[in-house]
């Protein structure tokens, strides 16, 4: 994205990953506890992909309600965006939006998931209501596009994709922003917007800007932006500090789901019949293994970068996920301790559909827990230690 050189002044980035309605409660009590701290007052950048995004985008649409006090804290977070979101997590989408939009010939699945987000969520909200400005984070949602195979940023002016250019935006609805950026392929994807009238502008990379007379600038196909980069981190990690996308520190919230360890292979007599059958072994379910495997080598990849930039002190920073030990950050009073219920946080299925309570709980208090250690390890030691704020269901 072509930025002005007065905004290369951000300083401190955070990306939020994907991972489902998972992902968005498990950003939430990441959230939580950055504004405790007095973190989220300060962050410049605020990137998400999938799940991530809902949480972004009802975060985005009212932060200037938060009520900030003079230790940066939002002293409403909790009503004004944790419970909301709690209760949107509680309604089942994702099937109702599948067999609509398997229905419809006028709509995909996943616009009909974005209508869903529109009328449950953000209430006809469209992304020029974003606010902007001093002390205001710029919000950034990924999504992919289907055609370019490219990481698309939009933000609240502008879509960008680097190879077919950029193109400002005028009365896009946040919900469209955010279906995009969860529209999972196959399932929930795409969300296809119609883009032959925005004023493209070629950037400077952009070299299908003119690929068969624009078309590719006539109509967006996108699907998940976890797709290109499932932690959301292109807009705030590059190494160069000349870079309009160089931040420091970088924080990144992962509550992506670990690869299930073994394919076809599960004990019991009945498991290990079924599987010399070869029934197990069927073109779909190695398809979606396929995707699975090359998801978490992505995710490998980036997040290994991260941790060794982090070492050679390209920039300072933290990273915590569902999947991560808590102890190794090797504090004394950690907020939460590793069990058997932490494990299995991480393998609450990736769905738009209802997540019980107790679930939200322990993912509210687990992101929590987590970000605590990570900033309290990492960023802001000394930083006084918190209490998981869904009592009723510890981690």
């Amino acid at each position: 994205m072509e930025i002005a050189a007065e905004k290369k002044k951000y300083k401190s980035g955070l990306a939020l990953s994907g991972g489902g309605y998972r992902a968005t409660l498990f950003a939430v009590g990441s959230l939580w506890r950055l504004n405790e701290l007095g973190v989220l007052k300060t962050l410049s950048r605020i990137t998400a992909v999938s799940g991530g995004s809902i949480t972004l985008g009802y975060l985005a649409l009212h932060w200037k309600e938060l009520k900030f006090d003079k230790n940066n804290v939002a002293t409403n977070y909790k009503e004004l965006i944790a419970d909301p979101l709690q209760t949107f997590c509680s309604q089942k989408l994702d099937i109702m939006a599948i067999l609509t939009g398997l229905l419809s010939p006028f709509d995909t699945i996943g616009n009909k998931v974005a209508k869903a987000y529109d009328e449950r969520l953000f209430k006809g909200a469209l992304l020029k209501d974003i606010p902007s400005g001093k002390g205001i984070p710029e919000f950034i949602f990924y999504a992919t596009n289907f055609d370019t195979g490219s990481s698309v940023r939009i933000t609240k002016d502008t879509v960008y994709d680097y190879k077919i250019g950029e193109a400002p935006i005028q009365d896009m609805l946040l919900a469209h922003a955010v279906g995009a950026s969860s529209a999972f392929p196959p399932i929930f994807s795409p969300v296809i917007l119609d883009s032959s009238q925005w004023a493209w502008k070629k950037t400077k990379l952009a070299q299908l800007y003119d690929y068969q007379e624009g078309i590719l600038r006539k109509q967006l196909t996108l699907v998940d932006g976890g797709l290109y980069d499932n932690l959301g981190l292109e807009a705030i990690w590059k190494e160069d500090p000349n870079s309009s996308d160089h931040f420091d520190p970088v924080l990144a919230c992962d509550a992506g789901a670990p690869l299930t360890i073994g394919y076809g292979l599960k004990p019991g007599w009945l498991n290990d019949l079924v599987s010399k059958t070869g029934l197990t072994r069927n073109w779909v379910s190695q398809s979606l293994r396929m995707s699975n495997v090359m998801t978490e080598q992505q995710r490998a990849l980036r997040k290994r970068q991260l941790i060794d930039n982090f070492i050679k002190k390209v920039y300072g920073g933290t990273y915590w996920g569902t999947t991560t030990q808590i102890a190794n950050y090797e504090l004394p009073d950690p907020v939460a301790t590793d069990t058997e219920t932490t494990k299995r946080i991480a393998e609450i299925p990736t769905r738009l559909s209802t997540i019980s309570a107790q679930d939200q709980g322990h993912l509210i208090n687990w992101g929590y827990a987590l970000a605590d250690a990570a900033i309290r390890k990492h960023v802001n030691p000394g930083m006084s230690r918190g209490e998981q704020p869904i009592k009723q269901y510890p981690v």
